[in-house]
């Protein structure tokens, strides 16, 4: 829907955002989910449909009928009106058989449902245990990650993020930069170190606290289905109309929202970045910029915030982080170097550990990965 409504933008920017990649990301999910529905109930399902079809039911009372009727057990009659009643039979049966697929379908569903419940909170600290930070400083020591099922995230991981300094952590898919970041407001706790935020450890200090000094701008702007008012109001509940149109102008978003049917009162489509109103990509993203810039979060992460805005509004994104940025500990998640040139530091993950760091100068003079990684960039610009 996203590709065929937006034709003319797909077209103009498809190569320089994101939107083909969701679209094939999404058609990838569809069909993993089709295929284990087929494995799982495609093939007996199949194989009933094609056997308690009105041919089918025809043909099978028909042969056996014939046989009745020459053996003379049953008059010609008798099989016409069996015939009659027999075809339309399979039609309840069928009913019955799809009903049992639709419980057993949703016991699956609620039993991940429980599975999900049954997930046990992060333990929080004991009243008396509890500590606030003191600052922004954050300190990963000897930080490690492990998934549920096995899988390594983050090995080792020793890192400063100095208050009031731009961090910027780069490497490949898969390599721990997500996983680095979600540690920060205590998403997952570490499987290893620590974690440490005004020099607390993060599971020393109370969930409502952290996540207050946390503020997150993810790739894909998150709007749930209310007015834009209220959308930004999330980053501080109890902010007045005039705190969050002041957060709206210095988000660079003001001037838009103004024009939408009902302002600040315009009702969003919801989640997942889709908006009402006529909102770009890149302006629903600075929608949620203005959100946190009225948090006022001592710590910001970003997940690379301007990845779907088009080349016309990443200039204005960029605004708004700035203005986000200032005076803030910023962690920066970056997928295209030359928008993290200037950060104080760069660090370079691969495999879940730190394998460089520096500045954007200090690592092209080594020649190493990131070096590697900066020639493919401006090799693939050019291309």
């Amino acid at each position: 829907m996203e590709l065929a409504e937006g034709v003319e933008v797909v077209k103009t920017y498809g190569s320089g955002t994101g939107v083909y990649r969701r679209f094939t990301d999404a058609v990838d999910r569809v069909s993993e989910v089709t295929l284990r529905w087929m494995a799982a109930i495609g093939l007996p399902f199949t194989v009933l449909t094609v056997l308690l079809s009105a041919g089918a039911m025809v043909s099978w009372i028909a042969g056996a009928g014939t046989v009745f009727v020459v053996s003379g057990w049953v008059s010609p009659g008798v099989l016409v009106g069996v015939l009659a009643v027999g075809v339309g039979l399979p039609s309840g049966v069928e009913q019955v058989i799809r009903l049992g697929y639709h419980v057993a379908d949703g016991r699956r569903g609620a039993a991940a449902l429980a599975a999900v419940l049954a997930e046990r909170p992060l333990p929080q600290p004991a009243p008396g245990d509890a500590r606030s930070p003191r600052g922004a400083r954050v300190e990963f020591r000897g930080a490690g990650f492990t998934y549920p099922d096995g899988t390594r995230a983050l090995a080792g991981v020793d890192l400063v993020l100095e208050q009031g300094t731009v961090t910027a952590v780069v490497g490949p898919s898969g390599s721990g930069k997500t996983t680095l970041a979600r540690l920060v407001p205590r998403f997952w706790d570490v499987t290893e170190g620590a974690v440490l935020v005004g020099g607390v450890d993060v599971r020393e200090i109370p969930t409502r606290e952290l996540l207050g000094s946390v503020a997150f701008v993810l790739q894909e702007p998150v709007l749930l289905r209310t007015t834009v008012r209220d959308n930004i109001r999330l980053g501080r509940p109890d902010a007045s109309d005039a705190e969050v149109e002041d957060a709206a102008r210095r988000a660079r978003i003001h001037e838009r929202i103004a024009a939408l049917p009902a302002g600040y009162d315009t009702v969003l489509a919801g989640a997942g970045g889709a908006t009402g109103g006529g909102l770009s990509g890149g302006e629903a993203q600075r929608v949620t910029i203005a959100r946190a810039i009225l948090q006022d979060a001592p710590i910001v992460v970003l997940d690379e915030a301007t990845a779907h805005a088009d080349p016309h509004g990443e200039a204005a994104v960029q605004e708004a982080l700035s203005a986000l940025a200032a005076g803030r500990t910023l962690l920066v998640i970056a997928h295209r170097l030359h928008t993290i040139t200037g950060a104080d530091r760069i660090v370079v993950l691969d495999g879940g550990r730190v394998v460089e760091q520096g500045t954007h100068e200090e690592l092209l003079l080594r020649s190493g990965r990131y070096a590697r990684m900066w020639e493919r960039g401006r090799v693939g610009s050019m291309a």
